[in-house]
């Protein structure tokens, strides 16, 4: 029988071990998407306009949160047992300007109805 959240569109409750990793891998890869978009602002600011201030910061802004990123995607995946294609692809999905905001999109809602990576 289909509860009436179901029923309704409500979203699927997320499994008690995996809410933890789900929101601190949801944030970081934010984090780390908007600290991409500054880097590739940096670099467009750096060579077309020849104006190299944002590159002492952006650079070593968005290295840190990417480290952390795969960190926390990393333990997100042995938690929801991704297979390792999966895992790869949302690693990578941090280097490449606005990925990391559709990976995110789709990891949550993989994550939200149970299905593996």
């Amino acid at each position: 029988m289909v509860s009436t959240e179901e029923r309704e569109g409500a979203p699927a409750k997320v499994a008690a071990p995996l809410r933890g990793p789900l929101i601190r891998y949801r944030v970081l890869a934010y984090a780390t998407g908007v600290a991409l978009l500054c880097l590739t602002a940096a670099f467009i600011l750096k060579y077309a306009a020849d104006s190299p201030g944002m590159m002492s910061w952006a650079g070593v802004t968005h290295g840190v949160f990417y480290m952390v990123y795969l960190v926390l995607a990393v333990d997100l995946a042995l938690k929801a047992r991704w297979s390792i294609k999966g895992t790869v692809l949302v690693l990578l999905a941090g280097t490449i300007p606005f990925l990391s905001f559709v990976a995110e999109r789709a990891v949550t809602h993989r994550v939200e109805e149970g299905r593996k990576l």
